[in-house]
């Protein structure tokens, strides 16, 4: 993974690093509360297929219908690839999503999401984030 600006601290790249690992288990194991827990209360997200969704209650309406039963047959993996740091206490991460098949981890296809992180009472959250699919050329 690629770091860029002025790193306040490895914590807090450990600290983002960990919020990445929690988005990745979270959907692994279809775990809506804790995926809620990355986002700040007045967060923005946009689904993968362009839903924009505005405020943690919103997203966690969506998340809740549609995250129960979305592992069945198919789950993602979560990869940091690059982290800027903007200033001390705003960072854009940009995450390689590999969705694979549950049964024998074929590939299906890949997804390209940043997020964009505020560092608020010394907790990293998302304050925005894109959840982009990945078009084969």
């Amino acid at each position: 993974m690629d770091i860029t600006g002025t790193i306040p601290s490895q914590d807090d790249v450990d600290q983002i690093l960990a919020l990445l690992t929690t988005v990745d288990r979270a959907q692994r194991t279809e775990d809506a509360e804790a995926f809620l827990g990355v986002f700040r209360e007045d967060a923005l997200w946009v689904t993968g297929h362009g839903k924009r969704l505005y405020g943690r209650d919103t997203i966690g309406a969506f998340t809740r219908k549609v995250l129960p039963g979305a592992t069945t047959d198919t789950h993602a993996t979560y990869e940091a690839d690059h982290l800027l740091f903007v200033r001390p206490d705003i960072a854009v991460l940009n995450v390689n999503q590999t969705y694979l098949q549950r049964e024998d981890d074929k590939v299906l296809d890949h997804g390209s999401p940043v997020y964009f992180l505020a560092k608020d009472d010394g907790v990293w959250r998302i304050a925005a984030a894109q959840n982009t699919i990945v078009v084969a050329e």
